[in-house]
């Protein structure tokens, strides 16, 4: 059995994945948040990352990571990372796209990105993803925007799966993947 791969991503209303001076969560961080994450970290998972996404997250003390967050097996894709100090983490220097269908195809687990625009970006046109969860902040990040969420991906049709609302003002979209070509004028 084929393996899922969801992407997930944080953004503000314009497409930035950061702002200059953000906070976690943009600052929004609130009880349906938080039990929407306690919920989905505890799905069995593989977690794969990128480096810059990793040293972000390892770099939190423990209790602000959470104890599940250690538990996961993790896959960091990076050529210049030398060695992985969080546990249950390997380092995997083999190509992205080859390594995740590889995982996909033999692995006994779904798979699932946090941020790691660069890693999701390849896999999304690789064809790779089977779920595109982005959880939008009600926020304008403007000029302090510092990564454009879909900067330099290729166009998709997207199917909308799902949809939420968190604590009253966070959008959380789930959408498959068609397959099908954009429609034009």
């Amino acid at each position: 059995m084929v393996q899922t791969l969801t992407v997930d991503l944080f953004l503000s209303v314009d497409g930035w994945a950061k702002g200059a001076d953000s906070p976690g969560f943009f600052g929004y961080f609130g009880p349906d948040l938080d039990a929407w994450i306690t919920t989905e970290l505890a799905q069995p998972q593989l977690v794969v990352l990128g480096r810059r996404t990793y040293e972000a997250l390892a770099g939190l003390p423990a209790q602000a990571r959470g104890h599940r967050m250690d538990e996961l097996d993790k896959v960091v894709f990076s050529s210049t990372l030398q060695a992985a100090t969080w546990p249950n983490t390997r380092i995997c220097r083999e190509d992205l796209v080859g390594e995740v269908g590889r995982l996909k195809r033999d692995g006994d687990i779904p798979l699932r990105t946090m941020g790691s625009l660069s890693l999701a970006r390849q896999l999304c046109d690789a064809g790779l993803v089977d779920r595109l969860r982005l959880m939008t902040f009600p926020l304008l990040a403007g000029p302090s925007g510092r990564e454009p969420a879909f900067a330099g991906m290729a166009s998709a049709d997207l199917e909308l799966v799902n949809h939420r609302a968190l604590d009253g003002r966070i959008l959380l979209a789930e959408y498959r993947p068609t397959g099908r070509d954009i429609p034009r004028a």
